[in-house]
Formats: structure tokens, C-alpha cells, sequence
């Protein structure tokens, strides 16, 4: 099976190179881009579980459209994107832990504009709920992003969440800091 493989991935690069250099396609740049936006969110789920603030902020536009409209009632909203890392720093403070994962990616690129679905879980964890109702909340829902390419590089210009069900204590995700 490691021979195939090998055997096929040279017969890949040979197609794919001329005089040693690889040859850009619009296939191939394509498939880089689509493989670079579903790295922009996986990547900001990792920055967001860690707390790293800074690296969650460099995935957006300067102005994001927010809809968190299934959890948080309310309306969609275009606000700064430093207004919404700030609200999740003020949110997802040191004691209350956050896993995010997601998968089945569907990307569409037009030019310099893309879009995306996929599958997401999350849970929230804080502690001092233990005993008011548990420290765990679940969702599951589907992310929508917008991206732009913006100075070369692809930002999220939109981010919806649509919650598909939820379980556990569902005053950790709003609860503040004691």
C-alpha cells in the first residue's frame, strides 16, 4: 500500500511540474484557498479554547455581520470585530473552559469572496455551577461564514451559529465571573 501511494504521488508531481516548477492552476489555487479557509476556522475554534485573543482577532475583517440570533435571541448585527473578541474574552474568562470542534465543510469560492458550512460542537465548563444545576453546557449546531480576501489574506466578514440542540445547564454559557 506504501509503494502505491508513493508510486502515485510521483506520478502526481511529475503531471503537476514542468522544467521542476510547479504550475499554478486555477484548480490548484482553488484547492489551496479552500484548504486555507477551513484552517481560518478550525484554527479560530483553537484560539478561542485557548484564550489566545490576539490570534482570534486576526481571522476577521475590521467589521464582522453576527448572528447568534438561535442562542441569544435579538437580531443579527455588524459591529467591530474587536467588539465581539472582546465580548467572548469578557465571556470565556480564565475559569470557565471551552472545547470547539466542527467538520463536513462545504466551502463556494467566488474570486475574492467565499463562503462556508460545517457541523460544530461545543461545550462550555464553569465550575462554580457544580452545584447550581452543572458546570456543563453542549450545543450543536451549523457555522456559516463569509470571507473576503482582503491585502492577500482571506478574513471572515461573516459568522452565523445556529444552535440545533442544546443540553446541560443552560445558565453557564451567559454566567459571569464571581
Amino acid at each position: 500500500m506504501k509503494r502505491l501511494f508513493a508510486v502515485c504521488a510521483v506520478a502526481l508531481l511529475a503531471t503537476a511540474c514542468s522544467n521542476g516548477e510547479a504550475e499554478s492552476t486555477p484548480a490548484v489555487e482553488v484547492q489551496d484557498d479552500r484548504a486555507r479557509l477551513i484552517d481560518i476556522a478550525n484554527a479560530l475554534d483553537v484560539a478561542v479554547d485557548a484564550k489566545d485573543w490576539g490570534a482570534a482577532r486576526s481571522y476577521f475583517a475590521d467589521d464582522v455581520t453576527v448572528d447568534f440570533t438561535s442562542l441569544a435571541g435579538g437580531e443579527p448585527a455588524t459591529i467591530p470585530a474587536d467588539d465581539l473578541i472582546g465580548g467572548w474574552r469578557a465571556n470565556l474568562f480564565a475559569e470557565k473552559t471551552s472545547f470547539h470542534l466542527r467538520g463536513n465543510h462545504v466551502v463556494a469560492i467566488d474570486g475574492d469572496g467565499a463562503s462556508m458550512v460545517s457541523h460544530g460542537y461545543a461545550w462550555n465548563k464553569y465550575d462554580a455551577l457544580a452545584d447550581d444545576g452543572g458546570a456543563l453546557w453542549e450545543v450543536w449546531g451549523v457555522y456559516e461564514y463569509d470571507f473576503a480576501r482582503l491585502g492577500g489574506d482571506w478574513k471572515i466578514t461573516a459568522f452565523t451559529f445556529t444552535a440545533t440542540h442544546q443540553r446541560g445547564n443552560a445558565a453557564v454559557p451567559g454566567a459571569a465571573r464571581e
